[in-house]
């Protein structure tokens, strides 16, 4: 990727390094209780609502404060950029549409961080919270995205956090609040399409602010479409079951299938419409 004025975003926390969340008070989280967690969001239910069972209520997480990544920090010098661009997209397409876009921020930590969404934790990848407006990612995943997903590439990281931040848009345009009070009134089997539905939608916004970013600055390099096209294929729900269990039960799929991921992100990245992204309005996913 190319970003040739170097901008950064003024919206990154780096929590990396801190002490590790603790609660003080009522309660202690245990591995079981994690490991459920992990299991739950698999599966697309909310992991707050098994963590602060696990938590039995009362007590704060302690952690150190956010700051800002240090200057010589390269890969978070790179995401920064990415989330700047992605405001700068996003500014424009909601002023389009005579909205007003909340620029949301990007968390930096190690192993675990508190979140208004639970106890955040690296093994469940990069992920948005609705509740506190924010991403979060231990940059550690990209190391695994480039040895354990064999989706290496610089487009490929900025495609993970383009995702993300689509499922920001998603908040603020009330989807993600509709579809969650939907798959409270359905079986898991069909929360689980919703969600895939959802997740889906956010890899095609991805590729709407891909099509802009390089409309209007020229971003993308070549092979830097391979790149996000690989990743999106490397985390699909088939091929990560596959990989852990050697079948895939499309039934509890929560992000859609490798095929999918790739279908609609090239679709954003094609149309650069909005519209163009409404998952849930058709049959053919």
């Amino acid at each position: 990727m190319r970003f040739d004025n170097g901008r950064q975003s003024d919206n990154v926390e780096d929590r990396r390094g801190a002490r590790r969340p603790m609660r003080v008070g009522r309660g202690k989280i245990g591995v079981g209780t994690i490991v459920l967690a992990l299991v739950a969001m698999y599966f697309g239910v909310d992991p707050s609502v098994v963590l602060n069972t696990g938590l039995g209520g009362g007590g704060m997480p302690v952690e150190a404060p956010a700051g800002a990544p240090p200057a010589n920090d390269a890969e978070a010098r790179f995401v920064s950029m990415v989330l700047a661009d992605t405001e700068t997209t996003w500014h424009a397409l909601f002023q389009q549409a005579g909205g007003h876009y909340v620029e949301p921020k990007l968390v930096l930590f190690t192993g675990a961080t508190r979140t208004a969404c639970g106890l955040g934790q690296a093994a469940m990848g990069p992920f948005y919270c609705p509740g506190d407006q924010k991403v979060y990612i231990d940059l550690a995943f990209y190391d695994e995205l480039r040895t354990r997903f064999r989706a290496p590439g610089d487009f490929a990281q900025a495609y993970v956090i383009a995702h993300e931040v689509g499922h920001h848009v998603q908040n603020l345009l009330g989807i993600s609040g509709k579809v969650q009070e939907a798959r409270q009134r359905l079986s898991e089997a069909e929360g689980n399409q919703l969600s895939v539905r959802l997740e889906l939608q956010a890899d095609c916004f991805s590729g709407v602010w891909a099509h802009h970013a390089d409309r209007a600055r020229q971003v993308l390099e070549a092979g830097d479409v391979d790149e996000a096209l690989g990743a999106a294929a490397a985390i699909g729900d088939d091929r990560l079951q596959k990989q852990a269990q050697g079948y895939a039960v499309p039934d509890s799929f929560t992000h859609g299938s490798s095929a999918q991921r790739v279908r609609w992100f090239k679709r954003g990245l094609e149309t650069g419409a909005l519209k163009s992204c409404d998952t849930f309005a058709t049959n053919a996913l």
